[in-house]
Parts: structure tokens; sequence; C-alpha cells
């Protein structure tokens, strides 16, 4: 009788096992819905731990978008840029403990009529979970989390070094221009090394005329800044800047050194320059919620800025 009992209880928990085991699949696949590929949505949020999605919302919403570009992987989750979609099955999922689980997923991409691309291969790829509340979310993807944050601490490390040239190019600089209502300046970074910094920098004053921001002057600071870090704020404690004139190119050499030619490729290609002038006063237009959807130069047609 006792031997019954042992074997029927054995059976029991077998089946329990296989029972949770079903479960978690069923609830991987589920998850598997929302993982982030091209964008963000809202409603993943109660699918993902809340510090998954805080790390995840940081990188696709509230940092610039040509930075998060820089890393396809950020929006590129699974399918890549090729205008597929993934399709994913759940091979198994093993508990680390009580709370805490890992999902292995296999991803097939396929077109938008459903049917399977069969030139690319089926991918193998980790989803995390973790039990809240008595539910299981997703908390991980392929260790995008620890990514997502290292990249955050770079981002805000080279925002915080701009913001700190900005502010000495309108401060230090700006104050010798004919001057606007705002000035916002450029930075093109040419090399970074030991808190020195090489750039292609400039400095244009605007007045707002209805949603046009009009240049009323502005000019070209290259050379290198020196930054140093006070109290966790940046700040510009030197700038050796080229000379205007006949010695241009040779302070420009002596101040480039190895990287006179990269700068000097900057500087001649004026169509870089205005992408990056276009892209820079989109972002503090952004950043600071002004109205204006045009800058111009005097003499030249207003150009859109991106909203």
């Amino acid at each position: 009788m006792k031997k019954t009992l042992t074997i029927a209880l054995a059976a029991l928990l077998l089946t329990a096992c296989a029972n949770n085991e079903e479960k978690l699949k069923q609830r991987a696949e589920e998850l598997c819905r929302h993982i982030p590929d091209h964008e963000l949505r809202e409603e993943a949020r109660d699918y993902m731990t809340a510090d998954f999605y805080a790390v995840l919302d940081t990188m696709f919403n509230h940092l610039p978008e040509f930075e998060a570009m820089d890393h396809e992987w950020l929006y590129y989750f699974v399918t890549g840029n090729g205008g597929t979609m993934a399709d994913y099955t759940v091979t198994s999922v093993e508990p680390t403990d009580e709370d805490h689980a890992v999902a292995t997923i296999c991803v097939r991409q396929k077109w938008e009529d459903g049917s399977f691309d069969s030139t690319t291969d089926i991918e193998e790829h980790k989803l995390y979970m973790e039990r809240v509340e008595g539910q299981w979310l997703m908390s991980d993807f392929d260790g995008h989390k620890a990514d997502c944050i290292r990249h955050i601490a770079i981002n805000h490390r080279e925002e915080a070094v701009r913001d700190a040239i900005s502010d000495y190019l309108v401060t230090e600089i700006g104050e010798h221009y004919l001057k606007g209502e705002i000035c916002i300046p450029m930075q093109i970074m040419v090399h970074e090394e030991d808190g020195l910094f090489m750039g292609d920098f400039w400095v244009f004053w605007y007045t707002p005329s209805g949603d046009t921001l009009k240049c009323v002057s502005g000019g070209n600071h290259s050379g290198c800044m020196t930054l140093s870090k006070d109290g966790g704020k940046y700040r510009v404690t030197s700038f050796n800047q080229t000379v205007d004139g006949a010695g241009n190119d040779a302070s420009a050499r002596r101040i480039f050194g190895d990287y006179y030619d990269i700068y000097q490729n900057i500087r001649s290609n004026e169509r870089l320059r205005e992408a990056v002038r276009q892209g820079q006063l989109s972002y503090y237009v952004k950043r600071h919620n002004l109205p204006y959807r045009y800058y111009q130069d005097y003499g030249w047609p207003a150009v859109e800025i991106e909203r």
C-alpha cells in the first residue's frame, strides 16, 4: 500500500511539473508578442518588469534617434531592417529559481503575407522571465538590458559633454557676435582623448519670426577644447582654436595633428555640416519644446526643422 502511494505521489508530481512547464511555455509564447521590433509598444509595459521597460523606453523614446540608430539592435531586436516579421517558437523553458526562468525561443523570418523567407536561418534567442506579484513578465532579452544601460550611460556622458561645450560656445564665444534672441551652437566632434575634444564648432544667433528661426549672425571656431569634471558637471577649462586668415591651415595642422585629414574632410563638406546643423537644431527645438518649424539664413530659403 505504501509503495502504491509513493508511486501515485511521484506521478502527481511529474504531472504537476509537466503542467507547470506547459504554462510557462504558454506564457513565454504570449510574452514573445511584446518583444520590441522597430518600436516599443505602450501595451508592452504590462508584460515587462518595470526596470526592463524603463531602459527600453529610454532607448526607444527618450534618446536622440541618430544615437540609437548607430546601434541597430536597439530597433531591430530580431528581424533586422529587411521588411520581414518574426515568427516565434518556444522550444523550452528552464526555471532557475522559484521566480525566474529562461525561455529558449527559435525565430524564423516570414513575409508580410505570412509566407516564410527560405533564405534566412532559424535563430535561437533567450527570453528571461521573472515572476512579479504572481505574474510572469519579460525581464530581459538576449542580455539587451545590460546593453541598454551601458549605452544610456555613454549617451548621458556625451550629452553632458555636448552641453558643456555648447554653454562655452554661447557664453564665451557667442558673446562677441551680433546677438539675436537664441544662440544655438553646432558641433561636429573629430576626436576625443584624455579630456581633449577636437571638433568643428560653430556659433549661430537666431531671432524668431513666427515659426521661423532667422539667423542674424554666426561663425566657425574649430579647435581643441579641454574639459574637466567639477562636482559631477563638465566644464571647458581651455580652448585652443584655429586662427583666421593666412595662418588658418598651419594652426589646424598643429592642433589636430594626426586627425587633421578627418577635420579637413568635415570642414570641406558643406552638405555634412548642414545635415548636422539641421539635426542639432531639431534636437534643441524638441528638447526645449519650442514651436519653431524652420530656420533661415539671410538671402537663402527657409529650411524645415524635423519634428
